[in-house]
């Protein structure tokens, strides 16, 4: 059962980043700058990992902010492959090869992974992992 709610925590950091882009995609400022974009979602995701994570370890499952952000972020990069390449991307112009060689991907899948892990590391005083 652990695993089902570290891959929904996964869906929830999917859904923040995917709906982060699009809401700063129609902001006139930053719409045609994609550098912005990234670098915004970037400190977003940040805070979608923490929130996630927090929905994760209400339960008070055992497993290491490690191993759930790789799981969050495993399962993010899934709904990527199955959602947002083929239905936002390719319509867009771009392909599978183009998003998954951009760096922006890889850096907010560090930083969500990363960001668990770190939160974890900081917040567990009670409880040994």
């Amino acid at each position: 059962m652990k695993y089902f709610r570290a891959i929904f925590s996964g869906i929830l950091v999917w859904a923040g980043v995917s709906f982060s882009f699009y809401i700063l995609e129609n902001i006139l400022i930053v719409n045609d700058a994609f550098f912005w974009q990234s670098f915004m979602t970037t400190i977003f995701i940040v805070f979608f990992a923490i929130g996630s994570a927090e929905f994760y370890y209400i339960k008070n499952y055992k497993m290491s902010g490690l191993r759930l952000g790789i799981i969050m972020s495993l399962t993010a990069l899934f709904l990527d492959v199955i959602i947002t390449v083929p239905y936002v991307e390719i319509p867009n112009g771009r392909s599978y090869e183009s998003f998954f060689a951009s760096p922006v991907l890889w850096i907010l899948a560090f930083v969500n992974a990363f960001s668990v892990f770190l939160w974890r590391k900081l917040n567990n005083k009670k409880t040994p992992v």
